[in-house]
């Protein structure tokens, strides 16, 4: 439930201590890191502007600052111009995106995450094994239409709920699943467990395709949760992995779950009367935006920070070759 509280709350003459659980890992993630430097090693090598199809990743923050190093983000192709490079989001696209920039000789670098190109091999190598896809996501995000763009026409179901789980219809025949890779685990279960039921012979994909990253947050999001009464997710609202922290902090009890973009968003009195809250941050979301709410909370509180860390990430994904030339 999200909760607001009017502004301008007088502050305390002496400051109250706050405990604050800061959720282990938090923020960028390396796709997200591999992403943000494509596109600013992109405008080092060929200068500005370069073009950026969508948004690289979903925050604003980093978007803006992309800009303001010479990045022009537009939606299709057809916005930039011929001799112009451009750069593929994160969240992948479909094949018909890089084909048509071949067809224009187009310089392109594809900053899909690796991870999400991983299920878009799965969904290739199950649809070619004759297979019908079940691809578990939410409908109009861009990582689920490129992976749908990997295969066929007529060849795969979107699946968005347990309840879509339980009276879709298929053809005839085989069937697999894969899902997008920043869904709920929880959710994503119920419905997998709703598929096998109906569909006894469903192929599993050969590894998991809700990323680490995701998993990583949620289940650091989970542990700060059960001890805080209020969780702060810093992230965009057009970001799923952000939504879905927020998602699991209030099924996992919290009494308050709230999402900011930015510190100067979040009113520090909706803290008063608190002696502990968590913060996390979406995996899009850098760390200099948790420390402007951290800030925001000093205005009001004497803060003392506790690390709760549920798992480390030490992997990195390699830059295009394109840009080591």
């Amino acid at each position: 439930m999200n909760h607001t509280a009017p502004l301008g709350h007088a502050v305390p003459s002496v400051k109250p201590a706050l405990h604050v659980l800061m959720a282990g890992p938090r923020g960028f993630c390396a796709g997200v890191d591999r992403a943000i430097k494509i596109v600013e090693e992109a405008i080092r090598k060929f200068g500005a502007p370069v073009y950026v199809r969508h948004e690289i990743v979903h925050n604003k923050f980093v978007v803006d600052s992309l800009k303001a190093q010479g990045a022009v983000f537009v939606e299709e192709l057809d916005e930039v111009p011929e001799d112009a490079p451009v750069v593929f989001s994160a969240h992948g696209v479909p094949k018909a995106v890089p084909a048509e920039a071949k067809r224009r000789q187009m310089i392109y670098l594809d900053a899909t995450c690796p991870l999400v190109s991983k299920v878009h091999r799965e969904a290739e190598h199950q649809s070619a094994a004759g297979r019908h896809i079940l691809l578990i996501g939410h409908a109009g995000h861009p990582e689920v239409v490129g992976t749908l763009g990997q295969l066929p026409p007529g060849s795969f179901t979107l699946v968005e709920t347990e309840e879509d789980a339980e009276r879709i219809t298929v053809p005839e025949g085989p069937l697999s699943y894969t899902t997008q890779t920043t869904l709920s685990v929880e959710d994503t279960a119920g419905i997998v467990a709703a598929l096998r039921r109906r569909f006894p012979q469903l192929t599993e994909p050969h590894k998991d395709s809700i990323c680490y990253a995701t998993t990583n947050r949620q289940g650091a999001v989970r542990a700060i949760a059960e001890r805080a009464e209020m969780v702060v997710v810093v992230g965009a609202p057009n970001s799923s992995n952000s939504v879905r922290l927020r998602e699991v902090a209030e099924r996992a009890g919290c009494p308050i779950a709230l999402m900011v973009q930015r510190g100067a968003e979040l009113d520090p009195s909706l803290a008063d009367g608190m002696a502990m809250i968590g913060i996390t941050a979406g995996a899009s979301a850098p760390e200099l935006l948790v420390q402007e709410v951290l800030d925001r909370l000093r205005e009001r509180f004497t803060l003392t920070l506790e690390e709760v860390v549920v798992a480390e990430e030490n992997i990195t994904f390699k830059l295009p070759a394109l840009l080591n030339r």
